[in-house]
């Protein structure tokens, strides 16, 4: 104002003036209202005895908490209304016998993978006597034949990796010798604890792992996420944080939805990128806090076949110094060897300095058989969160790290045998036949009318769907040509796992050729594409039409595969 005065100045000075005038005096009304309150209630106080006063006040105190407790609840207020109301219709006996109807129909409509219900079969208790071991065997082989997709000749999606009479017979070979092996008592049995660490310590190699780093086996996939996620949890407590949230994109596989159910941590999904299928950085940055723990990227993530950008979550990692979990356990045995094989893929592992821990399975790409997997951490401090030790029972300290007590050793033999086996030739050899097939496929797909790509197939799993016709649709009548595909949803789509057994001559060339066939059927039929309304199964084909009855549905399906007579109608709703 000094350099430019003048009227301009002047005018703006007046408003200034004004404005702060008016402030002051609106600051002086409330100071003034609020002095007046506070007389008020004194007031009221005085003429209460001490005792009353205290109470009114521990009383408010609780009111005032619970009422926080509920509006603020790690659980959405608007999740536990919904759930409250269908509990309430469950236990009902008028709804309770209308919704038993409706998952009676839909279970029925259903191709329930159960096998046989051959009641004279079917043992309910112990033979009296026992049965002869030529008789068990017989039977062992009849349920082994079970099923209705020839998955031997590559019509499954996933489900068997490593297969085929030669390798069945190197595997049972090599698991014969440790049948009766538990790496729990590594003193009796220390040529399977060295067995796990070799494995443990080549798979850290192909991944780059540091000198600090560090890992172990587990059962599989989920056990290995559910470990890394106790250590972050673990992590958080002894740095403070007592109400822990983890951060993943809606891809993420549901084993982090399981592992933060079991271990109190809130989990955040934020949506993926609607093109590409992949995590959305800045989303996921903006929903971090200072509760957050850690984040997830896949590599490649199980919906869609797509690796996330691990490179930017590695940074935003180290930015707020969070973990970052890379979940590999559907490619881990095919990322550390595209480049060698032909497909150079962006970084993915520990030479990202904020990748804190990887899954990786070895009963899937790494041709194990199923039972074993590998969690790894960059830093021996981090997996002793995983740990669990026991100093003070009375059968002697316990100490286990992972889940499992008793293991079998067997498994983790095949895990090393298939890897010493085969070495780093084989496994470049097997990811150039599995990518060659996935982008083949992935490419006639594009080209079909009335279909789409979800993202793009980075390693092995390819995702499709549609905007001219129910995707769904074309999932089930490839069911009735004997393809046994996975639905996805959310949004609407189909995929299929590229296993060896689809390299094999002819395999793919008839999927493209029914995949054509069935699409061209589809769109002359003039039919619209799936609303979004129904709910695909995991690992499955089926849908379930009427989203409403997802969790009665589910528990009812699981209920049904423990029946020993599967005629049997017994989906009791609780």
């Amino acid at each position: 104002r000094r350099v430019h005065g003048g009227p301009l100045s002047h005018c703006c000075d007046r408003m200034a003036a004004n404005a702060v005038a008016e402030y002051l005096t609106s600051a002086a009304v409330a100071v003034d209202s609020r002095l007046h309150a506070t007389e008020y209630i004194e007031a009221r106080l005085a003429s209460l005895p001490r005792w009353q006063v205290a109470l009114v006040g521990a009383l408010l105190w609780i009111v005032a908490s619970w009422v926080f407790s509920v509006v603020f609840h790690r659980v959405p207020l608007t999740t536990r209304v919904r759930r409250a109301f269908f509990r309430f219709l469950r236990t009902n006996k008028v709804t309770a016998a209308v919704i038993e109807a409706q998952i009676e129909s839909q279970l029925d409509k259903m191709t329930l993978p159960f096998g046989s219900s051959d009641q004279e079969q079917s043992l309910h208790s112990l033979p009296s006597s026992g049965l002869s071991r030529q008789s068990v065997v017989k039977i062992a082989k009849e349920r082994a034949r079970e099923g209705h997709f020839d998955w031997k000749a590559g019509r499954a999606s996933g489900a068997v990796y490593g297969s085929g009479e030669d390798w069945t017979e190197f595997m049972s070979t090599v698991m014969e010798e440790f049948l009766w092996s538990n790496p729990l008592h590594s003193d009796v049995f220390p040529g399977v604890r060295k067995m796990e660490a070799e494995v443990v310590s080549m798979t850290l190699n192909l991944f780059h792992g540091g000198p600090d780093s560090c890992g172990a086996m587990t059962s599989g996939g989920t056990e290995s996420i559910l470990m890394a996620v106790k250590s972050y949890r673990d992590r958080a407590l002894d740095r403070g944080i007592t109400a822990p949230e983890l951060v993943v994109p809606a891809s993420a596989h549901v084993a982090f939805d399981k592992a933060c159910q079991y271990f109190g941590v809130l989990i955040v999904h934020v949506p993926v990128d609607p093109v590409s299928g992949r995590a959305d950085v800045r989303a996921m940055a903006a929903a971090m806090t200072a509760n957050t723990i850690a984040l997830v990227g896949s590599a490649p993530s199980y919906p869609h076949g797509v690796i996330d950008p691990l490179e930017e979550l590695s940074e935003l990692a180290r930015k707020h110094d969070v973990g970052l979990h890379v979940d590999s356990c559907l490619g881990g045995f095919l990322v550390p060897f595209a480049e060698e094989a032909g497909f150079p893929l962006p970084l993915f592992d520990f030479r990202l300095s904020g990748v804190t821990s990887i899954s990786a399975d070895t009963h899937k790409y790494g041709y194990a058989v199923k039972g074993t997997s590998v969690i790894m951490f960059s830093t021996h401090a981090l997996r002793r969160y995983m740990y669990f030790v026991q100093a003070s029972w009375s059968g002697g300290i316990y100490a286990s790290p992972s889940l499992q007590g008793s293991r079998c050793g067997a498994v983790i033999a095949s895990a090393w045998a298939a890897m010493v086996h085969l070495g780093r030739k084989g496994y470049v050899d097997r990811t150039r036949r599995i990518m060659t097939a996935a982008k083949r496929l992935e490419a006639e797909i594009k080209a079909t009318p009335g279909l789409f790509v979800y993202g793009a197939a980075d390693t092995s799993v390819v995702a499709w769907s549609s905007n001219v016709f129910d995707i769904y649709r074309l999932a089930g009548e490839l069911t009735k040509r004997g393809w046994n595909l996975s639905s996805m949803q959310k949004p609407p789509a189909v995929h299929i796992s590229i296993t060896l057994r689809h390299t094999e001559p002819g395999v793919i060339d008839t999927l493209i050729k029914d995949i054509k066939q069935v699409a061209a059927t589809l769109i002359a039929s003039g039919e619209g594409p799936a609303d979004g309304s129904a709910s695909a199964v995991y690992g499955m084909a089926e849908t379930i039409p009427d989203a409403s009855l997802i969790a009665s549905f589910a528990h009812a399906f699981i209920d049904a595969s423990y029946r020993v007579d599967t005629r049997v109608k017994a989906h009791v709703v609780e």
